[in-house]
């Protein structure tokens, strides 16, 4: 989720737990020069990955074959990544009509086909692997025939939003499509994606659709201790409370110090605002919470609005 996965987002995950695979905010292969002039990390997109605990995937998206062969080949090199994850499942405008990447592409079976396969020789023991949706609309939905296509290209896995590009993220994923795609491969593991809102729910479409693994992108903004929970379900065992309210402030408190420590405490203060109104989704008081910590500007403002409002809204 481009600007959202950051370095400081994935510790917190990992500092809950359960998880199985991280992955990196979208990155450009067209803007990715630096990797061919610079062995430092980017700074921002790529900042911690590599130094950063394994397993760990950087997705990337472009439509040059070429151009995403040589900046997969860096990342699986360089950076020594678990996984080099092929983006062709984005709705955003300036990424489809514009770039004519993302999920412009599931149009052209062929080209997406091609252009897995030329990845996959370029990271040599590095898996490869894809996110797209159903298709570009309603009438062109062209997702089992790219799955097979993928899947013929040599890709480890496939993971399959369940709605359409014009969709964006309104409406219901539709899982029997989903599920429709899994039975239309026979070896690579497909990962379902969409609506996963609550722990029941991910163990849920794990035993009933057939789907090899769910992705979870929005609702883990709100609670990264989400993947903690499914894990424990899925072990047979009792559901970990959500953390108190309490716990929930000191939260938001230790993500904003990861953040200050990258970017100061300026740039910082800006980037957190967006995290801070995802953690308040959902409970009492948050509207008022957000209408708060949206406006302010410095760490003084900030640890002010949280110790004065966040445990009200909690």
């Amino acid at each position: 989720m481009a600007g959202y996965t950051n370095y400081a987002f994935r510790q917190v995950v990992r500092e809950f737990g359960g998880a199985g695979l991280l992955a990196t905010e979208m990155i450009a292969a067209r803007s990715a020069h630096w990797l061919e002039t610079h062995r430092g990390e980017h700074p921002d997109r790529l900042w911690g990955v590599r130094d950063e605990p394994r397993p760990l995937a950087v997705q990337m998206w472009d439509n040059d074959p070429d151009n995403l062969a040589t900046v997969g080949g860096r990342l699986a090199r360089d950076f020594q990544v678990s996984v080099v994850d092929l983006n062709f499942g984005c709705p955003v405008r300036q990424v489809t009509e514009k770039a004519h990447s993302g999920s412009w592409l599931l149009r052209d079976p062929a080209r997406v086909a091609a252009i897995v396969r030329r990845v996959v020789d370029a990271c040599g023991d590095t898996p490869v692997t894809a996110k797209i949706r159903l298709g570009c609309s309603e009438s062109c939905q062209t997702a089992v025939e790219v799955a097979q296509r993928v899947e013929e290209a040599g890709a480890a896995c496939l993971t399959v939003h369940g709605r359409v590009a014009v969709q964006y993220f309104k409406g219901q994923a539709d899982w029997a499509a989903i599920t429709a795609v899994k039975q239309s491969v026979s070896r690579m593991p497909v990962v379902g994606n969409g609506d996963i809102t609550s722990p029941e729910t991910a163990v849920e479409r794990l035993r009933t659709t057939g789907v090899d693994g769910v992705m979870i992108a929005r609702e883990c903004l709100a609670k990264p201790w989400i993947f903690r929970q499914i894990a424990a379900l899925l072990r047979g065992e009792p559901k970990p409370p959500d953390p108190s309210a309490a716990e929930q402030k000191d939260l938001v408190l230790h993500h904003y110090d990861l953040v200050c420590q990258r970017f100061g405490s300026e740039r910082g203060t800006l980037l957190m605002r967006k995290f801070a109104c995802s953690y308040a989704q959902g409970i009492p008081g948050a509207r008022e919470f957000r209408g708060h910590v949206s406006r302010v500007t410095t760490m003084p403002e900030f640890l002010e609005v949280v110790h004065r409002f966040f445990p009200q809204a909690a």
